[in-house]
């Protein structure tokens, strides 16, 4: 046995196994609600969370990462399915996944870097909120023996790893309390309560759609703003996991691996997914880490609602009510809210702004799209910050030097030009660029106009030390040395 296939599969076992079912079962409900989101059969997102599962076990960048279907993709789903039907919700799916694969051949999971941890703490934190939020409609309006069956399955969450860490906790609690429940005959709700389980393996079937352009334009709308927001939440789960794993992940291989688990998905009767936050902190947290968790959880979980229905259909809702509580908690960044009067108000704002976008509109894609841009603004704005033009004499008479320090672009150009002193009585300036670099047309441009509105007063204008960068696209673009575009510039 190779060691990398030792490492990726066998390096873990029992935690990998146990940690595997708790994420099976923790599934079932969810893949069932995200399956009538979407307004489809329950089948079809219990088959998908199956295919996603396994197949991203194989070829997904993040090992113990989970995949399955998801409620922000369910989302996403629900007029397709509405005005056209399961059929092409299958189709989408399989677009969906072409467009994921052809994104890792493009390399787009190298764009993470891009995403500041500001961004990656709102998004964090708002995924918590809404896993907390969607436990809600479990606990209101019930008897007394939901909150009871709660608050018991949270206590032996947090105390039984104090009696032993070898059996993950949040499985003790759904053993238990399912126990408990069908001994004493709870009129509780229960995952049999959630919908139908399907009593068959999921079977190889073709989407029953026209194979011409009309069908393509009809999917295409839905499929690309799934593949942006699967790969957008898989990409920001896998860095999680790195976090907590203390470990690397190829986030092209990841996307990869999305495409090919959604194109599966499609053949098999299942929609479209992605990473699941909520499942993935589960899995490390119940001490999950290798592909074999991922792989457990999938086969595990069409084990259960297949052969052992019944019994998985007794599980009462409160149990898994406290688990998903135990990850919200769990998932939440407290160290943030603490950090609020240590960190800039820039960092604090992109994290605030993201978790507000994020939890009103319930779209992971528009906070974190919200977010890399307040990020980028502030960015942009304080590197322009960064610019320093000193004036000084220079060798003779009627000579300024003006000595340009920093980064001139967009941001900044304004400020380049202000530091210019057209009206002064000399005869000659020289523009020391030594220090400088310009990056964009913006900046540019505001060399152009520095040196033409010298020019106009009657002083001549040299410019010094460009290093290769910049005079490259000063070479190309400016226009102060091209005495045809300023005749075109000046209207002539």
């Amino acid at each position: 046995m190779s060691p990398s296939l030792h490492y990726n599969w066998f390096s873990n076992v029992r935690g990998d196994i146990l940690s595997g079912l708790v994420v099976a079962l923790a599934l079932i409900p969810e893949a069932i609600a995200f399956s009538i989101i979407a307004g489809v059969d329950p089948k079809v997102g219990l088959y998908a969370s199956f295919c996603i599962a396994v197949i991203t076990a194989f070829a997904g960048g993040r090992p113990g990462m989970i995949s399955a279907a998801t409620g922000a993709m369910a989302l996403l789903m629900v007029t397709l399915v509405k005005e056209h039907g399961l059929e092409y919700l299958l189709a989408a799916t399989l677009l969906t996944g072409v467009i994921q694969i052809g994104a890792g051949y493009l390399r787009l999971g190298s764009l993470m870097r891009f995403v500041s941890r500001s961004v990656v703490t709102g998004f964090v934190n708002a995924l918590a909120i809404l896993i907390f939020m969607a436990q809600l409609p479990e606990l209101i309006d019930v008897t007394w023996h939901v909150y009871a069956m709660t608050a018991a399955g949270l206590v032996i969450i947090y105390t039984f790893p104090y009696l032993t860490t070898k059996i993950p906790s949040p499985l003790v609690c759904i053993l238990v309390l399912t126990a408990v429940s069908m001994a004493l005959g709870l009129d509780i709700r229960t995952v049999g309560d959630m919908g139908e389980l399907p009593d068959t393996l999921p079977i190889f079937l073709w989407p029953d759609v026209p194979l011409t352009l009309e069908t393509l334009w009809i999917i295409l709308p839905y499929s690309l703003p799934l593949a942006v927001v699967g790969l957008l939440e898989s990409l920001m789960t896998a860095t999680i996991v790195d976090d907590l794993t203390d470990t690397s992940s190829d986030k092209n291989r990841e996307c990869k691996g999305q495409g090919l688990a959604n194109i599966g998905a499609g053949l098999f009767g299942g929609m479209a997914g992605c990473a699941m936050i909520g499942q993935s902190v589960i899995n490390v947290k119940s001490g999950g880490r290798t592909r074999l968790s991922t792989l457990i959880a999938g086969v595990v979980l069409l084990i259960l609602v297949v052969f052992l229905d019944e019994w998985v259909s007794q599980i009462p809702m409160a149990a898994l009510v406290a688990v998903m509580i135990m990850v919200s908690i769990g998932t939440f960044s407290w160290e943030s809210i603490f950090n609020l009067r240590k960190h800039p108000m820039s960092t604090n704002i992109v994290m605030l702004t993201t978790v507000a976008v994020v939890v009103a509109t319930h779209n992971l894609a528009f906070g974190v799209f919200a977010g890399v841009l307040l990020a980028a603004l502030f960015f942009a704005n304080k590197i322009g910050q960064f610019l320093y033009i000193g004036k000084e004499d220079g060798e003779g008479e009627n000579h300024r030097v003006y000595r340009v320090v920093g980064q001139v672009f967009f941001s900044s150009s304004d400020k380049f030009i202000d530091a210019f002193d057209f009206k002064e009585d000399t005869d000659r300036v020289t523009i020391d660029l030594s220090r400088a670099h310009f990056w964009d047309l913006t900046a540019v441009g505001a060399l152009d106009k520095v040196i033409l509105k010298f020019r106009r007063e009657g002083i001549a204008v040299d410019t010094v030390g460009l290093n290769e960068a910049s005079a490259t696209i000063v070479d190309k673009f400016a226009v102060h040395d091209k005495p045809d575009q300023i005749d075109e510039l000046m209207g002539h």
